[in-house]
């Protein structure tokens, strides 16, 4: 027998081992508090807020009539001698002047600033769905970068344990160790200080990336408990991949981007009315008071009052009205674009997420009901007949490998799983009937 014998236990035994961590987990950030604080200190949408008041206060200001202009001014005077009662039109002229909009400009105006302001809660619900996954992304890529060092480290002591019973079986002569098994294992232990420091910088980095999220430190690191997610939508995989197109289409219909991009069509749609408005004429009211003085015999004059009305015309509507309707019809008309190729976008996006979870799913089952029983099988008889005298140190070695890495793959699948849950039920989320309600605080 070989010294390596003492081995086998420690090495299968591993594999179902329950894990010490040197964290408690409640140290740990777990996957909710991490989306919940990304939210809450989400600078965007305090942004987000503070646009939609300013666009309700431009309607109001907008839907105000502008302005009275007031005009003083002292009028015909007679240069021969400046004399006030020389003349019986020099007088002291007071005037006010009010400008009216053109047709329903102002009620128009008012509207597509409220349009504007109304898309902003569909913006913050989109985003809000956006970070969310998001960080569940980024969290679940430290996860798994986490969870694969452990798997690694997990094993680092046993193939440490294995370098050094081929070694003594080598030195001592017991058996028939050999100089390649020897160096076959510190190449081994080698490579897997190369993946571990690898890891540890995907750990690091996706860390870093979820600091920017929540801003703050994660400090002993992301819960070594995979969540479990459900679809957004009360149905199974199975129902969903069994819904018609048209029906994947409702749900991407109501999405909140493509609410908000409807709220925009809105207010470009307003924007036309707005621009027909130009071809009708501005009216002014003009008020006038003149004071006139006593004539040179000290007789009063009788003071005297105007009352105007002024309009301009528009005649010369080819190169400005025209224009100003052609454009905002071609700015809706872009915007009714983007809307149907973001729809196509999220269509597509949907299917193959879709598809890519059906997938996982079953190479999920194939690895748990299979594949990781069969590897661990597989190690243990290599392991076994290496120590009866009846196998290949690398062959032994090779097979501890391979069950290694097809643990890492499983976690692999688990959380490439909980990643397209996160997608799709970002895709599946769905604009409140009432988005117009009024801006909060966060």
């Amino acid at each position: 027998m070989r010294p390596l014998t003492y081995l086998g236990v420690l090495l299968f035994a591993s594999g179902g081992a329950t894990d010490v961590h040197a964290q408690q987990d409640t140290e740990r950030l777990a996957l909710d508090t991490a989306v919940v604080a990304a939210i809450k200190t989400d600078p965007w949408l305090s942004g987000s807020q503070h646009t939609q008041q300013a666009l309700n206060d431009e309607a109001t200001a907008a839907s105000t009539l502008p302005d009275p202009r007031v005009s003083l001014m002292a009028a015909n005077f007679p240069l021969n001698g400046f004399d006030l009662n020389q003349e019986g039109m020099t007088q002291l002229v007071a005037a006010v002047t009010q400008m009216l909009p053109r047709g329903d400009s102002l009620k128009l105006a008012s509207q597509q600033k409220l349009q504007l302001a109304q898309q902003h809660p569909l913006l913050r619900q989109d985003r809000q769905a956006k970070v969310k996954a998001t960080v569940t992304q980024l969290w679940l890529e430290a996860f798994r970068a986490q969870e694969s060092i452990r798997l690694l480290e997990q094993d680092r002591s046993l193939f440490e344990q294995l370098m050094d019973a081929a070694e003594a079986g080598y030195s001592s002569a017991i058996g028939k160790a050999r100089q390649q098994d020897v160096i076959r294992a510190q190449l081994e232990l080698t490579r897997l200080q190369d993946r571990l420091t690898l890891l540890s910088q995907q750990r690091e980095t996706a860390e870093q990336r979820l600091l920017e999220w929540i801003g703050e430190d994660i400090g002993a690191g992301v819960s070594s408990e995979l969540p479990e997610q459900s679809l957004a939508l009360p149905l199974s995989l199975k129902e969903i991949q069994q819904v018609s197109a048209q029906a994947r289409y409702e749900w991407i219909r109501n999405h909140p981007e493509l609410q908000a991009l409807e709220q925009r069509i809105n207010a470009t749609r307003t924007s036309i009315a707005l621009a027909r408005q130009k071809y009708k004429p501005q009216w002014g009211l003009t008020a006038q008071y003149g004071y006139r003085y006593d004539d040179p015999m000290g007789s009063d004059r009788a003071d005297l009052f105007s009352v105007g009305v002024s309009f301009d015309l528009p005649v010369f509507t080819q190169n400005r009205q025209d224009k100003e309707v052609s454009a905002a019809v071609n700015r809706t008309e872009a915007i009714k674009t983007e809307k149907r190729l973001r729809s196509r976008q999220l269509m597509a996006a949907l299917d193959t997420a879709i598809a890519q979870l059906v997938r996982l799913g079953e190479r999920h089952a194939l690895y748990t009901e299979q594949l990781l029983p069969q590897m661990a099988e597989q190690a243990e008889a290599s392991l076994s007949a290496y120590n009866n005298d009846d196998g290949d140190f690398s062959e032994a070695v090779r097979a501890r490998i391979a069950e290694l890495n097809a643990r890492i793959d499983g976690l692999s699948i688990a959380v490439d799983r909980q990643k397209t849950i996160a997608q799709i039920n970002y895709l599946l989320t769905q604009a409140p009937i009432n988005p117009q309600g009024p801006a909060t605080s966060f």
